[in-house]
């Protein structure tokens, strides 16, 4: 048997390797002066920072603050962005890279971390782009501005380093005015919306670079137009008209007054061709203009929904909405994701008009009972909850029967509907929804007598004097209160307020012993006959108003 090789070093797989020569220990050895070793580099807050800006998480209509940071460290290049960003916060790095490297400060050999906090909310939108990007200029020492954390960011990146235009500017300026910060960067083409709100500095730019140099940089600004015109749905413009143009339709019209004046619910019977859809859109005419506070609110949905028009102004035009049939109970809802708003929200402060009501479908027709009680809209679904406002005047318009002509005008009718389909049809508008329902009309045809001996029918104008009115006493009757409505007031309230007597209620209280209404029905009654009251310059309702009131609500072909 052969041998083992013996071993000829330390090591059993072979003999150590000759030390490199130290430059160190040769300069000792020639007689030199000893030299220390060489420092290590160790990352110190001199030589690493942490970049950081601020932006706002949209929830609905409110905010909340976000803080951005940013560093750099050794790594394999790239950007990760980390704080439950969703899928277009993510994305928001590809955009960053491609800008710096158009406006030539490219970032391909470094690792950068952004950080979006608190992370447990939900990052929804491509307005975190500025605020990222700000923060890792900040990281790489591009900026010198130190209090980029005190400015709140709002904007998307494109690849060319302009900045472009992004919906709810309006509500993130709102919450971050109300969480204490008071400067706002936003995109040259969201100037006009921004300023809406006073009280605030707006910081419109239009370009990467010409932020960066406002906090104290030195890029090129690329000779590049700015982005104006937003991406979003075009904001629509509803069909409205003047109460001149009905023809006869006397109740119909005095019922539709009745409702502006105090912000009642109405619903209106009767055959295709009889003036409900009309009636219904000169109803915003008649309406008393917004409150600054109120135009507001409505110019915020606008904004998250990224309909809200150029201009320096607000609308004071109560909105008029008026879904399709088909309209399904989530797009009447809304709340699909965070940030997007339904139908009942859209038409806040204004009028929520359906068309052909029982055609709706159930689930659309029994979400309407919450929000018409609590004025609110409150969305459960997986990502969480919200609550948007919803506090709209429902008009709803029907036909007597299926195939609409239940109504004849001269007595002779040709409805071939069985009584068993007129109660089925009828039927698809609940009674818990109807009782929630302040005024219901009856429209008949109009006859040839209506359109000869008419005359010139009372114009908006005419009416809407009145509505101002009606409605400066109601502001006055309520002003310690948290309603400024009649539709709102509570029924114990009026009650105590106006000292009514029995016998100014023994109608309405034979109504409620014998169930012709429930005791919503008796409140909502009261509420009618005080706007009434207040159309008429009255003091109090008396028997008559409450009787009339009463009429106007249980009415029935």
């Amino acid at each position: 048997m052969s041998e083992p090789l013996p071993l000829t070093g330390d090591d059993e797989f072979g003999p150590e390797p000759p030390a490199e020569a130290d430059p160190w220990l040769e300069a000792a050895e020639d007689g030199g002066p000893p030299q220390p070793a060489p420092p290590l580099v160790v990352a110190t807050p001199e030589t690493s920072i942490v970049g950081r800006a601020s932006a706002v998480a949209l929830w609905g209509l409110t905010g909340k603050i976000v803080s951005i940071e940013a560093s750099v460290s050794a790594g394999l290049p790239g950007i990760d962005i980390v704080g439950l960003p969703d899928t277009s916060v993510s994305e928001s790095r590809k955009r960053l890279r491609a800008a710096l490297a158009f406006l030539g400060t490219p970032v391909a050999t470094e690792h950068l971390t952004v950080n979006l906090t608190p992370g447990s909310v939900p990052k929804i939108g491509t307005g975190f782009d500025l605020g990222i990007a700000v923060a890792v200029l900040r990281a790489r020492r591009t900026i010198s501005a130190d209090d980029t954390e005190r400015v709140i960011h709002c904007g998307e990146l494109g690849l060319d380093g302009r900045i472009r235009p992004v919906s709810g500017v309006l509500p993130t300026l709102h919450s971050g005015l109300l969480a204490g910060f008071d400067r706002f960067v936003v995109p040259a083409g969201n100037a006009s919306e921004a300023g809406l709100i006073s009280g605030i500095e707006v910081i419109p730019v239009s370009s990467l670079a010409e932020l960066v140099n406002l906090y104290g940089g030195a890029l090129t600004v690329p000779a590049l137009p700015p982005v104006i015109d937003a991406a979003g749905p075009a904001a629509h413009s509803p069909d409205l008209h003047d109460l001149a143009e009905v023809q006869g339709q006397e109740e119909a019209r005095f019922g539709l007054e009745v409702a502006a004046a105090g912000g009642h619910n109405l619903l209106m019977r009767g055959t295709p061709g009889a003036g409900k859809t009309l009636l219904a859109q000169c109803l915003p005419g008649i309406l008393p203009p917004l409150s600054d506070t109120e135009a507001l609110e409505v110019a915020a949905i606008r904004s998250l929904r990224g309909e809200l028009p150029a201009g320096d102004a607000l609308d004071h035009r109560p909105p008029f909405e008026a879904p399709h049939h088909r309209s399904t109970a989530s797009a009447l809802v809304g709340g699909r994701r965070p940030g997007t708003v339904g139908i009942l929200s859209r038409a806040h402060r204004g009028v929520l008009f359906m068309d052909e009501a029982p055609e709706f479908s159930r689930d659309v027709l029994e979400a309407l009972r919450q929000p018409l009680e609590a004025r609110q809209v409150h969305i459960h679904r997986a990502w969480g909850s919200m609550v948007l406002p919803a506090a709209f005047q429902l008009v709803m318009a029907a036909n007597p029967c299926p195939c609409g002509a239940g109504m004849p005008a001269g007595g002779q009718s040709t409805c071939q509907c069985t009584p068993m389909d007129k109660r089925r049809y009828r039927n698809r508008l609940s009674g818990p929804l109807l009782d929630r329902v302040d005024l219901q009309i009856e429209l008949f045809p109009v006859s040839p007598a209506d359109l000869r001996l008419g005359g010139d029918q009372e114009a908006s104008a005419a009416v809407a004097a009145r509505v101002r009115a009606a409605r400066r006493a109601q502001r006055a009757r309520y002003a310690d209160c948290a309603w400024s409505l009649n539709a709102n007031a509570p029924g114990a309230w009026l009650r105590d307020h106006f000292g009514m007597r029995p016998e100014v209620l023994r109608g309405l209280d034979r109504a409620l012993e014998t169930g012709r209404i429930t005791m919503r029905g008796y409140d909502r009654v009261l509420r009618v006959a005080t706007t009434l009251t207040d159309l008429a310059g009255a003091d109090a309702p008396d028997a008559d108003r409450i009787a009339v009131a009463l009429a106007l609500r249980t009415q029935e072909t």
